[in-house]
């Protein structure tokens, strides 16, 4: 059985602060009546290459290594380098980042045990940590997306917009994400110091937060007015399909007539739950259609038989709406179920496969492209909404004008 994980670009990525932080690129995967692949990871952007004349892939050139030159580098290093030669697995690690840059394509990547190890574990849902969504900041800061409620970063008093640059008096700043997050996980039970900078706040602010064990609400529903149901989805987890299908059980129990079915800053996930969620919709037809880097192709096809295949729908998305989020999203455009409404989602249609390495680490190799319905490919282009709402920066708290605009869609049909 493969396994393909869909994905999101790197700098737009949102982890959860725990022993399994959050990774741009989960797993996608779900099986329908009919029999499709088990989950097959896609990774983040990668490309299949079209031959000019044929448009089928490039033909893999011949890939033996010059070992005897890499060994000539390595002894040549070892006997006349002026400084500290790095261990034995850093080298190698580089050796194994080089040949991937040649590649062109920041979606086949390699990660090392200690980050593959946080992914492999964020898999499971639970996770010990401090319980907030972060993100690093292209000028090295790392800052606090969201607490999540209830939690303990909210319970000790950290907010959106916090930017950690302190973790147990080791500063942060300019740190990988990896880096900084493995000093902020931790156990349940076990203590972790942040320093903290703040808007409007002279001095930094420090904060001793007690880690915990965190289960990340993936799916959040409520009833809004006039019997209009919500649900957000904030990744494609191995129980995507269920979760959702079971928000949408509880929501038509309490009189929903109608749905705002929320994808926004949702970075993907498994491929087979993104068919599995299209599907929830969809009576029949194509979902999408996968192209792999052997030029094989496979369709995949929605069944009826589900409880939301005729409830009037919108998809909220934006920039964050990644991958698996662009393959529901499309679907539903495409077929003409559900109008999109929001921001232009990230672009990201390809499909990687990720490999344990025996020392731990990870490779993930991209292996296809994927299509909506209507043949569009989403790689480099994202979706486009149907109506094209923005959120500016001096918004209130509280308010949501693409939430709002869903709401008046579905309340006067226009």
């Amino acid at each position: 059985m493969r396994k393909v994980v869909l994905g999101l670009i790197a700098f737009a990525l949102v982890l959860m602060l725990s022993t399994a932080a959050f990774l741009g690129g989960l797993l996608v995967g779900r099986n329908t009546a009919a029999p499709l692949p088990s989950p097959t990871p896609v990774v983040p952007g990668s490309t299949v290459t079209p031959s000019p004349a044929t448009g089928s892939p490039t033909p893999t050139p011949d890939a033996r290594l010059n070992y005897a030159l890499l060994q000539e580098t390595l002894d040549l290093i070892n006997s006349e380098f002026y400084g500290k030669i790095p261990d034995a697995s850093k080298l190698t690690y580089g050796a194994i980042r080089g040949m991937l840059n040649t590649l062109g394509d920041p979606y086949t990547s390699f990660i090392e045990p200690d980050v593959a190890r946080i992914i492999n574990e964020d898999a499971s849902g639970q996770f010990e940590g401090i319980g907030a969504t972060v993100r690093m900041r292209e000028d090295g800061y790392l800052e606090v997306v969201r607490p999540l409620a209830g939690q303990p970063a909210e319970k000790a008093g950290l907010k959106a917009g916090d930017l950690i640059v302190e973790v147990d008096g080791k500063s942060i700043v300019g740190m990988g994400l990896y880096e900084a997050l493995n000093l902020i996980r931790g156990k349940a039970g076990t203590q972790v110091t942040l320093k903290v900078l703040r808007e409007n706040e002279k001095d930094p602010l420090t904060f001793t937060i007690t880690r915990a064990r965190i289960e990340m609400p993936i799916v959040e529903y409520r009833m809004l007015d006039n019997g209009i149901g919500y649900i957000s989805l904030s990744e494609f987890d191995a129980k995507a399909t269920q979760r959702v299908d079971d928000a949408i059980k509880a929501l038509q129990e309490q009189g929903m007539e109608a749905l705002i079915f929320d994808l926004r800053d949702n970075p993907g996930g498994w491929l087979d739950q993104a068919l599995g969620v299209a599907d929830l919709f969809l009576k029949d037809g194509v979902i999408a259609i996968e192209r792999s880097s052997d030029g094989q192709e496979q369709v995949f096809k929605a069944h009826a038989g589900d409880r939301a295949e005729a409830i009037r729908m919108v998809v909220l998305v934006n920039g964050g709406s990644a991958s698996a989020s662009e393959i529901v999203a499309g679907a539903l455009q495409d077929r003409g179920r559900a109008i999109l409404i929001g921001q232009n989602t990230l672009g990201k249609g390809s499909v990687q496969r990720p490999h344990d390495l025996s020392d731990g680490s990870q490779l993930r190799v991209t292996i296809a492209r994927w299509f909506t319905p209507n043949d569009r490919s989403i790689h480099g282009n994202g979706l486009k909404p149907d109506i094209e709402v923005q959120i500016p920066e001096n918004t209130p708290a509280g308010e949501d004008p693409q939430l709002q605009r869903a709401l008046e869609y579905l309340q006067q049909g226009q």
